[in-house]
């Protein structure tokens, strides 16, 4: 939001004897505020003896998402001293909603707690002018200063340090761990988790989903809704190589290349644009260093450093790239290896002109129509806006505010007159329409280049429906092909339907995707384990698996549930049952086995997917690791050992 960087903290140079302890007490938060990753609300006496870390937020700014990795380092640095608190003051009305920031609690793998400070209370007392904003309190409770920026490591760490030692001496300093309960305990996975964008390359035979809160790319039929590859391992990381052995951290825009061989993925928070070749699955990366870059500096692909890449647009052999963390638009000539800003001069507002002095905020969208023409979503400042790129010629408004970065609403109607809410992606469609998807208004909105006139297509209040009068939850991209419209749903983790021709939305069921996951016996297994001890006669018995199931909800009839048993030191025999289909099963769950006397170990692995019985829209995903301690001897009567588990249905 505010790229600027201001401090009234001490700087990162300490002085000998110099002290960086405060002496005025720091305000306690109001009461009656909503709070995250916490089970009651926080006070500054219950952080007595902790460094603490306040980081004003909202969850919109890109700049704000820039600090999360710092945020994160300074807590694993200082585990035992630093407690991080999130205030997140919000931009925009939606922003307010604390359903909303725990989904982006979740979606950035958010773990210290957040208050949500919806009217800015906490946000006026502190002083805080700009977003991000960090300010620290040291173990006595007392206001060390504030920061407004990013580079907050640098920063702060130097800082923090000092307070250890200085309060660790004093014995103030309380190296207590403080366990908080955060938003994800015990929330069961989702086929898909906060995807970001959908790409349907001409041809319309495969659909691309950024499955950005899983850190991959998934293809898959658009038509039967079959799983065909998937490309990163899962989890957030950076390394090149094999589909499954790649890994992507939360990417987005997708493109593909001139000759078809290739897709182009923006590897939003590794700063990097990434390829996959699509015979071998193979991943490469084919612009950026891996690290954030600033200033913004054309150069060669393997030189330049970018920022936050969010969107991706190919013609002529020309990658057109939506930069949202510098405020523009560059272009990556892949025949030669370039790549350098277009549109833009990286100040954040509002302003039209030539392409290298006009000034975008947080482009996170791009749409080519027929004629060549640009559109991009200017999501900081609610627009929808277009560029001259192939003429080298102007920016200009096409609909929404161009006036500053606060005005935005919910208003249908013609060019600056209408209001949209943080727009992330647009489609220009056969019909000769942009379909745009406003994010924070949960809707999508049909404009008509010709008029600037915008409506509200499709969407209403925030929420999940088909038909009809669909819902939709802060949708973040849209692709159009033929008489559809693609739509990433991203907050109800799901790929919606739009047919053009009736104005009707259905749900894409994903199929089969768990056969491209990592096998659970390697590290790459994070579902929950259960550790049980049993003890049985050494003869034919059985293992009895009963999984609890939520009310209504019934194992998936199509999905591939499974279970796969395995024994160490001899004492189990499964015979050709190790392997044992769940798809469309009913509990309990009987599979034969020969005890054989001994000790050792009985583990079996489940993957439960699971729905309502009544809509197959949204699955979850239960996995699950019993890990028996068995002995198996004769005085023993029993020939059964019995694996029970109660799923509970998250609160989505």
């Amino acid at each position: 939001m505010d790229g600027s960087t201001t401090s009234t903290a001490p700087g990162q140079t300490t002085l000998p004897g110099q002290s960086y302890a405060g002496t005025d007490p720091a305000p306690e938060f109001p009461e009656g505020l909503d709070w995250l990753n916490t089970a009651d609300p926080i006070a500054f006496a219950d952080l007595e003896g902790k460094v603490v870390l306040l980081d004003f937020w909202t969850y919109g700014c890109i700049n704000c998402i820039h600090i999360i990795p710092d945020l994160k380092r300074l807590e694993e640095e200082f585990v035992d001293e630093l407690v991080v608190i999130g205030v997140h003051s919000a931009k925009f009305a939606n922003e307010g909603e604390t359903d909303n920031i725990r989904d982006v609690v979740l979606r950035y793998e958010v773990e210290h707690p957040v208050v949500n400070d919806r009217d800015f209370e906490i946000w006026r007392t502190w002083g805080a002018n700009a977003w991000p904003t960090t300010a620290l309190v040291d173990p006595a409770g007392n206001v060390v200063g504030g920061f407004s920026g990013e580079g907050v490591y640098d920063v702060t760490a130097p800082v923090i340090r000092s307070l250890i030692s200085e309060f660790d001496q004093s014995g103030v300093l309380d190296r207590t761990p403080i366990a908080f309960a955060r938003e994800a305990d015990g929330r069961p996975d989702t086929v898909l988790s906060y995807p970001g964008k959908v790409f349907v390359p001409p041809g319309g035979e495969t659909l691309y989903v950024a499955d950005s809160g899983h850190h991959r790319i998934v293809a898959a039929d658009p038509e039967t809704g079959e799983v065909t590859a998937v490309y990163g391992r899962g989890r957030p990381g950076y390394a090149d190589g094999p589909a499954l052995e790649a890994m992507f951290d939360s990417p987005q825009g997708m493109a593909l290349s001139p000759d078809g061989d290739f897709l182009y993925v923006a590897d939003t928070t590794n700063h990097t644009i990434r390829s996959i070749e699509l015979a071998t699955g193979e991943v490469a990366t084919i612009l950026g260093t891996g690290t954030l870059g600033w200033p913004p500096t054309g150069g060669l692909a393997d030189e330049v450093s970018i920022n936050s890449p969010w969107a991706l647009e190919e013609r002529d052999g020309l990658l057109y790239i939506a930069m949202a963390g510098h405020h523009q638009i560059w272009v990556m000539d892949l025949a030669a290896g370039t790549a350098r800003p277009l549109v833009g001069n990286a100040r954040e507002s509002t302003l039209n002109g030539p392409l290298a002095d006009a000034e975008l905020a947080q482009p996170s969208g791009l749409a080519f129509d027929g004629d060549g023409l640009l559109y991009f979503a200017d999501s900081e400042s609610s627009a929808i806006r277009s560029a001259e790129v192939l003429t080298d010629g102007v920016t200009d408004i096409v609909v929404g505010s161009d006036d500053n970065l606060f005005d935005f609403g919910d208003v249908d109607g013609v060019g600056t007159e209408a209001r949209l809410q943080h727009p992330l992606g647009l489609a220009y469609a056969d019909d000769g329409f942009l379909y745009v998807a406003d994010t924070y208004n949960s809707k999508i909105k049909r404009i008509d280049p010709a008029t600037g006139s915008v409506e509200t297509y499709l969407g209403g209040e925030q929420g999940w429906q088909d038909g009809s009068e669909a819902r939709f939850s802060e949708p973040g991209g849209v692709a159009a092909r033929g008489e559809r419209l693609y739509v990433a749903d991203t907050n109800n983790h799901a790929i919606r339907i739009v047919d053009l021709s009736t104005d009707t939305t259905s749900t894409l069921v994903l199929k089969g995707i768990e056969e491209f996951a990592p096998p659970p016996d390697t590290a790459d297994f994070f579902g929950e384990v259960v550790e049980l001890a049993a003890s049985v006669n050494p003869r034919a018995g059985y293992v009895t698996l009963n999984i609890e199931l939520p009310p209504d909800h019934k194992v998936n009839e199509q999905a591939p549930s499974s279970a796969e048993f395995s024994a160490t030191g001899g004492v189990a025999d499964f015979g050709t049952g190790s392997s044992v289909s769940l798809t469309g099963t009913t509990f309990p769950v009987t599979i034969p086995v020969e005890f054989i006397e001994g000790t050792g170990t009985v583990t079996a692995d489940v993957t439960v997917i699971y729905c309502h019985k009544n809509a197959e829209s949204l699955c979850f995903i239960q996995q699950l690791r019993f890990v028996v301690d068995l002995m198996v001897s004769p005085p023993i009567s029993s020939d059964t050992i019995s694996l029970n588990y109660q799923i509970v249905l998250p609160d989505l």
